[in-house]
């Protein structure tokens, strides 16, 4: 099963721009579809982005014109290039990677990296 380790968050300002980073133990990870997840104390898990093997994009309302989702498979690694933060986006962020948008993840969940937006 894949593995994926993230990083990149921290106590950050409202407003704070930080990028995250994933990487993945996958050989073939450019096969992969991959997406961004966060969750909230008390919430779901709910999915912020996904980019396909391709290239291609999507994200949640609730972040769309704020996050950008990238991908180097040189490295096995996805970003998410958070800007304009706001207290609601305060989560811990996982990633994971996907054969399909409609399809669950397939690898495992690592211990994702919490972002703390301060007012």
């Amino acid at each position: 099963q894949v593995q994926l380790v993230e990083s990149g968050g921290g106590l950050v300002q409202s407003g704070g721009s930080p990028r995250l980073s994933c990487v993945a133990s996958a050989s073939l990870f450019r096969n992969y579809d991959m997406g961004w997840y966060r969750q909230a104390p008390g919430k779901q898990r709910e999915l912020v982005a996904f980019i396909t093997a391709g290239g291609s994009t999507n994200y949640a309302d609730s972040v769309k014109g704020r996050f950008t989702i990238s991908r180097d498979n040189a490295k096995r690694a996805g970003y998410l290039q958070m800007n304009s933060l706001k207290s609601e986006d305060t989560a811990v962020y996982y990633c994971n990677v996907h054969l399909g948008l409609s399809r669950p993840p397939v690898g495992s969940w690592g211990q994702g990296t919490q972002v703390t937006v301060s007012s």
